[in-house]
């Protein structure tokens, strides 16, 4: 509807003076020619929007000028509410602040609004922890936020895990900290090295519980500017699916029953399930399908489809093939005919 977009767009205008027609017919979904017309209909509406040229131009309102279209629908609060993690909040030392905020917020609305944002309280509640864990939050999260918060570059000592059983190794590392990620209960900092270059842009994820140290970065140059164009959401979804990916370093050939097929979603990584079912066969006369299953290795291939039982019948690698086989004989030995338990 028009009226709900002449709003947002007094409203996005407010809070981000000086954006351009094409800025606004992009956040609106509309024409240049749209947003023109639209802003000509807020100032015969009494909105004083103005239009200025130059390198500082685009629209602007009036200088002082508040807009009083900020009143909240039952719905809008609802999902306002529902917005906030607690966990995460505390674990950033913002839980106070939190609480307050929404105390003044709660105050100014009007009562039917208010209690639709109760409602929404006591209905949902999210739980971002994995199951069977204790989430602790890192010593040294509230320092890397507030560094986060205040565009501040600093040098953090990290554990870096070891390879093949051997212990961490300590390093150091000068870093502009872009934003923090909660994955299932674990915290990310995602940094860009100082003066980091090469395909990758110098980008780096860290896991926070890993950093024993944090410090300004060296030489009173502790501010960097922020990347304008970043966008960490889609930065975090990009590198989560490559990291993915990368883990897969071996295939498995192996043949599955319709059932088989249908379950392999529950037992293997997406990324390698779409590779795996772009690989599929037809089925043959007795409804199996061929494809090859990229794995993380042999070892976890084999805990994978072992949940499928019978419904899965690995072709190659042979060797892959062979502990299948010790299995299967091993449980026949168990389970069948003459069995002691028989």
């Amino acid at each position: 509807m028009r009226a709900a977009r002449l709003i947002r767009m007094a409203l996005l205008i407010q809070s981000s003076p000086g954006l351009t027609a094409a800025a606004l017919a992009r956040e609106l979904d509309v024409s240049e020619r749209t947003v023109i017309r639209d802003a000509q209909a807020l100032q015969e509406a009494g909105v004083p929007v103005r239009s200025e040229r130059g390198r500082t131009g685009g629209y602007h309102l009036a200088p002082g000028y508040r807009t009083r279209l900020t009143t909240l629908r039952p719905s809008e609060a609802e999902t306002l509410f529902l917005s906030g993690l607690p966990s995460a909040l505390r674990d950033l030392g913002l839980s106070d602040a939190a609480d307050n905020a929404r105390l003044k917020l709660t105050a100014t609305l009007l009562p039917s609004v208010r209690e639709a944002a109760e409602a929404s309280v006591r209905r949902f509640h999210l739980d971002a922890p994995a199951w069977f864990r204790e989430p602790a939050a890192p010593e040294l999260l509230p320092d890397l936020a507030r560094a986060v918060w205040s565009d501040r570059a600093v040098e953090l000592s990290y554990a870096r895990p070891g390879r093949d059983g051997s212990p961490p190794s300590a390093v150091s590392r000068v870093v502009e900290p872009y934003g923090l990620v909660l994955k299932a209960g674990t915290w990310y900092v995602v940094a860009r090295l100082r003066g980091g270059d090469g395909p990758d842009g110098g980008w780096r994820t860290y896991r926070v519980d890993r950093v024993t140290a944090l410090a300004p970065a060296p030489g009173g140059q502790e501010t960097f500017v922020r990347d304008a164009d970043f966008d960490l959401a889609a930065h975090w979804q990009e590198c989560s699916y490559a990291f993915a990916r990368s883990l897969l370093r071996t295939t498995v050939t192996v043949r599955l029953t319709a059932w088989g097929l249908g379950r392999l979603a529950a037992v293997v990584d997406g990324a390698a399930v779409e590779d795996a079912l772009a690989s599929a066969s037809a089925p043959d006369a007795a409804g199996l399908v061929t494809l090859d299953l990229p794995a993380e290795s042999e070892d976890v291939a084999y805990d994978q489809l072992a949940r499928l039982g019978a419904d899965a019948e690995v072709l190659a690698p042979a060797s892959l093939r062979a502990r299948f086989r010790e299995r299967a004989a091993a449980l026949t030995a168990l389970y069948g005919p003459g069995a002691a338990g028989c």
